[in-house]
């Protein structure tokens, strides 16, 4: 049983406390922190949390708490981090970790030198089409992935600190770009090296200092190619797809925007659709179970699982630190309009990674380019000469 001081009583903080009570039937929210008394008092009421503040670190070192789930502002996640740390508790912390990769190692260092178990809070990875997609691309089911994009697009956030640039650290990319970048590197292998970023970002729609649209590509070590695009300004509620090519196979997925749940209403008495919907009218897409769709489920589970049981989670501080570092690379790129290198200084992966090859023989002197069956009934290969590089076709 997990005794649980949540931080923040916004969006998320009720999200995430959606998800903590209603999981596993033994974890408790007791002890609420909100930068305003009314909206701590209402947290408190709607959950039956027993202790509520204004106070950090009254919250965080309440006698009953021995875990902390962070759902702040951008800019308050180091400081209550090292308040977890002076407190001893273990701590799990929204995404993105930090700011930039520099703030993100200093809560990565402070919580391993204090040997306090953390857990980075990246829900889209924890999605059930993910999960299953994830486990298909392990197995082998695409052969070598060469290619994973992971689109998030919608009309924006919630809450006024995000369009602060001061206060969140970026626009879009820092916001979304984090949960499509830690998609890549699960299809790609997080033990693969992200090498270098080139990305595009500009503020096309909102009246802020951030970007509010962006697109970028990651290379990895191995010669694959993450790509994420992201975005405030994209009309019609939240888009969330990703795709994986390998040179067996691919993989498409659609998570929200269209979720197989049609529904026509004039919006007579029906008020919320889904997240970040637009409209609650004409043709709308519900979702049967957000918490579930969005992986707070399954991500919980997770973090509170390898808590009881002395286990590392699948999403830690270093992967947030890594995914940070990523970022940092895709912000230098906007402004250089070039490639440029990712910064990390702890890398735990693999190293000298060989480019992948997947190339396939025809016979002992040929290379397959490509097979087909043709419109007409032939058999066609396209092969190319291991010793000469010519390339020609055979026809059956």
């Amino acid at each position: 049983m997990r005794k649980i001081a949540m931080l923040g009583s916004g969006f998320i903080g009720r999200f995430y406390a959606d998800s903590i009570v209603g999981l596993r039937s033994k974890d408790k929210i007791v002890s609420i922190f909100s930068r305003s008394e009314s909206n701590a008092n209402k947290f408190a009421e709607d959950y039956n949390v027993p202790h509520s503040t204004t106070d950090m670190k009254k919250a965080i070192n309440h006698g009953d708490v021995d875990t902390v789930v962070i759902s702040l502002p951008n800019n308050l996640h180091e400081e209550a981090v090292m308040e977890c740390v002076k407190a001893g508790k273990g701590v799990l912390c929204t995404k993105p970790l930090g700011r930039n990769a520099e703030e993100a190692k200093r809560m990565m260092d402070a919580v391993e030198e204090a040997g306090i178990f953390n857990g980075y809070l990246e829900d889209l990875v924890y999605t059930p089409k993910y999960l299953k997609a994830l486990e298909s691309v392990q197995k082998g089911a695409l052969g070598s992935v060469l290619w994973a994009r992971s689109r998030e697009a919608h009309p924006g956030p919630h809450s006024e600190w995000f369009w602060d640039k001061e206060m969140a650290g970026g626009g879009c990319i820092l916001d979304l770009g984090c949960h499509c970048i830690e998609i890549g590197r699960g299809y790609i292998g997080k033990d693969i090296k992200p090498v270098e970023v080139i990305c595009w970002a500009d503020t096309q729609v909102k009246p802020i200092d951030a970007e509010d649209h962006a697109i970028g590509m990651v290379r990895y070590e191995n010669g694959a190619i993450g790509q994420f695009e992201v975005s405030w300004t994209f009309r019609g509620g939240l888009d969330l797809r990703d795709e994986v090519m390998g040179s067996e196979g691919t993989i498409m997925i659609n998570n929200f925007l269209r979720t197989g749940f049609d529904m026509f209403t004039s919006g007579e008495g029906y008020d919320y659709v889904a997240e970040k919907a637009e409209s609650n009218k004409g043709w709308i897409f519900p979702v049967g179970d957000e918490l579930h769709e969005l992986g707070y489920n399954f991500m919980f589970t997770d973090m509170f699982n390898a808590m009881d049981n002395g286990n590392t989670p699948g999403e830690t501080f270093y992967d947030g630190y890594v995914v940070n570092a990523v970022m940092d690379a895709a912000y230098t790129s906007v402004k250089s309009k070039k490639w440029e290198p990712v910064k990390l200084d702890v890398w735990r992966g693999r190293e000298g990674v060989e480019k992948i090859s997947s190339m396939r023989d025809y016979d002992e002197d040929h290379y397959l380019v490509k097979e087909e069956t043709t419109h007409y009934g032939a058999k066609k290969y396209i092969i190319k000469n291991k010793s000469t590089g010519k390339i020609s076709e055979i026809t059956e």
